[in-house]
């Protein structure tokens, strides 16, 4: 399978900015994406009664079924307006994100490879939540304990990610 488009799942924790990369196809359908909002809330477990609402687009793999399967755990569905990405701008500016930053960049060339690249890169994406400041956040990590005030770092390392595509820089205290 050459040059073939691949399709990857990924579902956002609005308050933590936890990204979930949850599967990758070539060929997604309605009952791809129920068994995967099934898995995600088998994987959150307990954590996933905190969670009160599921924005999602209009797609038509989003079936009653899908919806269904929140729904039963006491989640309601948002659906967004028709053309208005700006009401899901955090999962739009991560797409966005990881297009500039990998996929873009390299050749993808197989549902696997995808798969291994999008788990490294939701890994990088836990540096957003916990050391990146964010200016909505006045400047804090979604992670961060807001009643501890971060000292600077005594010494910094890099770290490479993706083959040395993206460089993360530690502290190292």
């Amino acid at each position: 399978m050459a040059l073939a488009r691949l399709y990857a799942f990924a579902v956002m924790e609005v308050g933590t900015r936890t990204v979930h990369i949850l599967g990758v196809t070539a060929h997604p359908n309605a009952a791809w994406a129920t068994q995967l909002a099934r898995n995600l809330l088998a994987g959150l477990g307990q954590r996933a009664s905190g969670f009160r609402y599921l924005l999602r687009d209009r797609d038509s793999r989003y079936t009653h079924a899908f919806d269904a399967v929140f729904t039963a755990d006491g989640i309601e569905i948002l659906k967004s307006a028709p053309q208005a990405p700006k009401m899901n701008a955090h999962v739009e500016r991560f797409i966005r994100t990881a297009r500039a930053e990998f996929t873009d960049r390299l050749l993808i060339y197989n549902e696997q490879h995808a798969r291994r690249i999008l788990a490294e890169y939701a890994e990088y994406a836990e540096h957003d939540n916990s050391g990146r400041p964010h200016r909505a956040l006045r400047l804090r990590a979604p992670a961060d304990d807001p009643d501890v005030i971060p000292f600077p770092a005594q010494r910094i390392e890099r770290h490479d990610l993706l083959g040395g595509l993206i460089h993360e820089y530690r502290d190292t205290r």
